[in-house]
């Protein structure tokens, strides 16, 4: 089954916490972090439309400035979310820089939104036009922890504890349609844009007369057609559950933190998670506000989650990798 999007680490283990979700079919992706992002090619960044970002220490938000030095004039618009003075943190970034040429450029604009304790938050606008000085661009209230809503899929966030607020996000895919690779041989025809086109529109109810633009390229050439709705639908084999992805990462080992991950991820496809001591080092953990490879998969087996992925080792662990690995695969699949 090919799914909408497909999720993974933008470092190895011990590298910085990050999640590059590509959606292929569209051309787009969504970043979870943006700490050392040198491992994403400038033609990855660029596919980017939407930042979510879990707190503002340096590992999460540092590749802010790379990001932007990467889509400034060739990317119209990148939208932010974060926490507690976001917004704030962002603009300080901005204004750290000289903007007085940045009008030969096609404007960039980005929308940053940062959410407040209890689900109430503000965005802002920053545009190359006006040289990123700040507009306010409204409030907003979370509706069932959603911080983004499209029609294929939405992002949940809740906030748990890492000695200040920081945000975990499920990524949840809200239906997924499997096409019939057969049929479409029998048409003639091949995957391209118009087959997303589709996929939107019956997800959408959109009405059988509905035009869809057929296009796509093969080794003969270039080939186009409009086809309803109706008439493509026999590609259609059924619409199924869709994907759910969790992302936590830097938090304390508590019973509120526990309480809020099971809810947020319930029975998650997958569990992206921070692992970074072993239970051995608990204590430490405890100190530092960061999960042990044991707490992390004990959290993976309450939400129900099919897979679990760590990630954010601590550096004391190089070579030692199998051993975390072990631990949080124990606590979930929940051996003695």
């Amino acid at each position: 089954m090919r799914r909408l999007f497909e999720p993974r680490l933008t470092n190895e283990a011990f590298g910085d916490p990050g999640l590059y979700v590509d959606f292929r079919d569209e051309r787009r992706a969504l970043l979870f972090d943006v700490g050392d992002i040198a491992a994403l090619a400038p033609r990855e960044l660029m596919r980017l439309s939407h930042v979510f970002v879990t707190h503002t220490h340096m590992d999460h938000f540092a590749g802010l400035d790379r990001l932007l030095a990467v889509v400034l004039g060739r990317k119209p618009r990148l939208t932010l979310f974060g926490g507690p003075d976001f917004v704030a943190q962002v603009e300080h970034k901005l204004r750290a820089y000289t903007w007085n040429v940045v009008y030969r450029y096609d404007e960039l604009v980005l929308d940053v939104c940062e959410i407040a304790p209890g689900g109430r938050g503000q965005c802002a606008r920053f545009s190359t036009r006006t040289n990123f000085v700040r507009e306010s661009s409204g409030t907003f209230e979370l509706d069932d922890d959603v911080v983004h809503d499209e029609l294929t899929f939405r992002v949940r966030a809740r906030f748990v504890d890492h000695d200040i607020p920081c945000l975990a996000y499920a990524i949840e895919e809200k239906a997924h349609v499997n096409v019939a690779k057969d049929r479409l041989d029998a048409l003639g025809v091949a995957t391209g844009a118009w087959l997303r086109d589709l996929k939107h529109a019956v997800l959408a109810g959109a009405p059988d007369a509905t035009p869809i633009a057929v296009q796509w390229r093969d080794r003969d050439g270039d080939h186009a057609m409009t086809r309803t709705v109706g008439e493509l639908s026999h590609l259609i084999l059924d619409v199924a559950p869709g994907q759910r992805v969790g992302y936590a990462t830097d938090l304390r080992y508590t019973e509120a933190n526990v309480r809020t991950l099971a809810a947020l991820f319930a029975d998650a496809d997958v569990l992206f998670i921070e692992s970074v001591f072993l239970d051995e080092d608990a204590e430490h953990g405890a100190r530092k506000n960061h999960l042990t490879a044991a707490q992390a998969g004990r959290i993976a087996r309450l939400a129900g989650a099919r897979e679990v992925r760590p990630f954010h080792f601590s550096p004391r662990y190089e070579g030692r990798e199998a051993e975390l690995i072990d631990e949080v695969r124990a606590a979930w699949l929940g051996a003695p």
